[in-house]
């Protein structure tokens, strides 16, 4: 539903009465919630937005966002919790798992087959036809999506997990997920996969012990009355082993083989990320090089396939406290070469930590899915003026052909009205820089003060006053689609810096959509290259218009980012 942007129509703070149903509603939706999870859900005091807006299939749909997140959102009086929500509350629906490989597909608006479910050794959850449920992938209990049921669990096992499962609503990473702090799934541990007791009547599902939890290959045991005993079997394409060593997985878990806390692991990836950087990307022609610079366009290429870098998830919290412990280290040096701006100004290349870094190798697999996956390079559209000819303006064109409503470059509209003054004997014979003004003329693009004062003007004069007469339109051209032409003037990027009630700036971009760009991408990688949180809102007074606005003075980043070549 929410594969692709959505349209917002309003956006205001909940009402009290509103709050109260809210909370009732979300008691009768979710029997399971207790007393007091129902006000940590739907709190009291805090922030509450009611959004109502429209999917790209023109559905209606009101979200509740609490805390800057999506937290459930209502469609056709139905009641359904957001990934944020069910990362807090795991247990709240039925949870089915399947591959991380299958998130790709869900993200992208399909909906979830029976095959690419994973059977558990204690069976699928039992639910009917229509239920609300959760999906979550092999090695982490957080859900990534959620769905409705196409067929209850007895049907499932029936079909032998063939066809469509679950028509999926909202998943990790659409853009409902997006509106919010974009944060990763937290990590959280599977049930308990014990086989059930080999001893238990038939119609129960029966593992081989010597698989030992190993999701290789079930058999489901049923009584047939007509036929006997039927016996269907399917077979997984992993086992958990393997699938907690899928880049994957650990992209939204931390290694599973690793004993150390995420804090731990995150230290350790911030410091070899650092060390790569320094040691393959930053030369001594960089320097000084803007630390945001250094984390934004080097720090992150260096990180390994599958891992996330995430500052705030680090012991550090902040890249600038990281920097000071590695100059601490005397492996940098940092200054303050402009007001709350650090620069790296000096690096100490021979130092032991830098030379005895290893530069990992890439497997010649990895670097093939790289490229497979990595994204197509940002193109700028071809953008062209025209111009429109307005209905005081059609005397002067009507004998080149053209009339009200034409559309022209400024290379015809200069043909145009330079073959019009030869053609009608208007270059004056003493001076031929001089145009003379005829009736047409003068009505076109004289003055209502300057009607029986200006008898001549200059070509350049001349050819500007028309140009800037005729009314603004320009084409956009985006590479492989067609041409689309608008009228008026193409508004540029506006970046602006604002100066909220708490004194913290703010730097506000809008019109990114009349360049092609994704407002949610655009946001997304300046989180990332500034740290800094970022939101995507309605731009006042632009009509589905979108603004970006990212915590703190961005613009010199935010130029740069957008100025880059290529």
């Amino acid at each position: 539903m929410f594969a692709k942007a959505f349209r917002v129509k309003s956006n205001t703070a909940i009402k009290g009465s509103d709050r109260r149903k809210l909370r009732a509603d979300v008691t009768t939706a979710f029997p399971t919630l207790g007393r007091d999870q129902v006000p940590a859900l739907v709190p009291g005091k805090e922030e509450l937005n009611v959004v109502k807006l429209y999917a790209h299939r023109g559905d209606a749909v009101t979200v509740y966002v609490c805390g800057g997140n999506p937290i459930l959102f209502e469609l056709e009086k139905n009641l359904y919790p957001t990934v944020y929500t069910l990362w807090s509350y795991p247990d709240l629906l039925p949870t089915f798992t399947t591959w991380p490989l299958v998130l790709e597909k869900l993200v992208g608006g399909a909906d979830l087959m029976l095959p690419g479910l994973v059977v558990p050794p204690a069976g699928l959850p039992q639910v009917q036809k229509g239920d609300l449920c959760a999906i979550a992938l092999v090695g982490n209990r957080a859900p990534v999506a959620i769905g409705v049921a196409a067929m209850s669990t007895a049907e499932m096992l029936t079909s032998s997990l063939k066809g469509r499962g679950f028509s999926m609503l909202h998943t990790y990473r659409d853009h409902l997920w997006r509106s919010g702090d974009k944060s990763s799934p937290p990590s959280l541990a599977p049930l308990a996969l014990d086989p059930p007791d080999l001893n238990e009547e038939k119609g129960s599902v029966q593992a081989d012990p010597a698989l030992q939890g190993d999701v290789r290959c079930l058999t489901l045991e049923g009584e047939d009355k007509a036929n006997g005993e039927v016996r269907q079997q399917m077979c997984g394409e992993k086992s958990l082993s393997e699938a907690s060593e899928d880049p994957s997985v650990r992209g939204l878990n931390p290694d599973p083989t690793d004993s150390r806390s995420l804090k731990e692991q995150m230290d350790e990836l911030l410091q070899r990320c650092f060390l790569h950087a320094l040691k393959c990307q930053v030369k001594k022609a960089d320097l000084p090089l803007l630390t945001s610079t250094l984390l934004g366009s080097h720090m992150f290429s260096c990180c390994p396939e599958g891992r996330q870098l995430d500052v705030k998830k680090s012991s550090y919290k902040k890249l600038s406290k990281f920097l000071q412990q590695m100059q601490q280290e005397q492996i940098i040096q940092v200054e303050e070469l402009s007001r709350g701006v650090e620069s790296i100004v000096a690096v100490d290349w021979k130092h032991p930590r830098i030379t005895s870094f290893v530069i990992p190798e890439p497997s010649p697999t990895s670097q093939t899915i790289q490229e497979g996956s990595r994204e197509q390079p940002y193109h700028p559209p071809d953008i062209k003026p025209l111009y429109c000819v307005p209905a005081s303006m059609t005397l002067l064109f009507q004998e080149s052909g053209h009339k009200k409503g034409s559309v022209l470059e400024g290379a015809e509209v200069r043909t145009i009205i330079i073959s019009y003054a030869k053609k009608n004997d208007l270059v004056d014979a003493d001076n031929k820089n001089l145009v003379k003004l005829d009736p047409i003329l003068c009505d076109c693009i004289l003055e209502k003060n300057e009607q029986h004062t200006v008898m001549k003007l200059p070509w350049d004069s001349l050819l500007t006053r028309c140009l800037e007469r005729l009314q603004p339109a320009y084409q956009v051209t985006f590479p492989g689609q067609e041409p689309v032409m608008k009228k008026g003037k193409i508004c540029p990027i506006d970046i602006t810096l604002a100066q909220r009630a708490s004194n913290k700036k703010v730097t506000v971009v809008r019109n990114l959509e009349a360049y092609g760009l994704d407002p949610y991408a655009v946001a997304a990688v300046l989180q990332q290259r500034c740290q800094a949180s970022t939101t995507v809102s309605p731009a006042p007074g632009a009509k589905d218009g979108l603004q970006v606005q990212i915590q703190g003075n961005q613009v010199r980043h935010l130029s740069r980012l957008l100025l880059a070549p290529g």
